[in-house]
């Protein structure tokens, strides 16, 4: 029992003395941050502001981002998503700094889709609580934006390694949107494929084809990407 006591009382000695230590030691540092000892002689470091940083480009000369990717809002995010009010803050702040260009980097992953497709739901997909197609669309629009419209991404070729399964998807979904959302809004900009590809991955050649010309076809030959 003593013995127990006497640990207890060496812990919470040792605890004590620490605190002060750590409580001690932001005031020591901020007395010597300018000084150091050097072979028993104390030298005074400080910065030298009449040194500039010399840029290879100029500032604001360089090569201005104006396009950003309105990330993974497929995958996890639809079930705690931002409201309207919350996008469109940040639209504002995208705008004021530059941002012209939104991409939606894909319209679903395996069941979560972005927008209500009756074909995707026809497959099984969840109802999305939001159309959030229509709301990026919506506010592109309002702010002076393009936006880009990614693909769907079913999954299956990241299990299979075989990437032709995503035309036939895709097939469908690309005349859905362009018919209830492409010819409806000024702020449709394009597409970009979507698809995330490796040496490994079978008929990605054809697959990118396939699909790219059918964007291209369906909207009078609006610009369509890859990344």
């Amino acid at each position: 029992m003593n013995l127990q006591k006497n640990n207890r009382r060496d812990f919470l000695k040792k605890a004590a003395l620490a605190s002060a230590s750590m409580a001690a030691m932001p005031a020591i540092s901020m007395g010597a941050q300018n000084n150091t000892v050097q072979k028993g002689k104390s030298i005074y470091i400080e910065k030298d502001t009449s040194l500039h940083s010399k840029l290879i480009v100029p500032k604001n000369n360089g090569l201005r981002i104006t396009g950003t990717f309105l990330d993974e809002i497929s995958h996890d995010i639809p079930h705690q998503n931002w409201g309207e009010a919350e996008w469109d803050l940040d639209f504002q702040y995208m705008k004021a700094i530059g941002i012209d260009t939104v991409i939606m980097i894909r319209s679903g992953y395996k069941k979560f889709i972005t927008y209500p497709s009756q074909y995707l739901l026809g497959k099984g997909c969840f109802m999305p609580s939001v159309d959030l197609l229509d709301m990026y669309l919506r506010l592109a629009e309002k702010h002076g934006m393009k936006f880009y419209f990614g693909l769907y991404d079913s999954g299956h070729y990241w299990a299979t390694g075989d990437m032709t399964h995503e035309i036939e998807d895709n097939k469908y979904v690309i005349d859905e949107v362009w018919k209830n959302y492409g010819e409806k809004y000024k702020s449709f900009g394009g597409w970009y494929v979507s698809g995330e590809i490796s040496r490994a991955t079978k008929g990605a050649i054809g697959a990118f084809y396939a699909m790219g010309k059918q964007c291209k076809d369906v909207s009078g030959g609006l610009p369509t990407f890859i990344s």
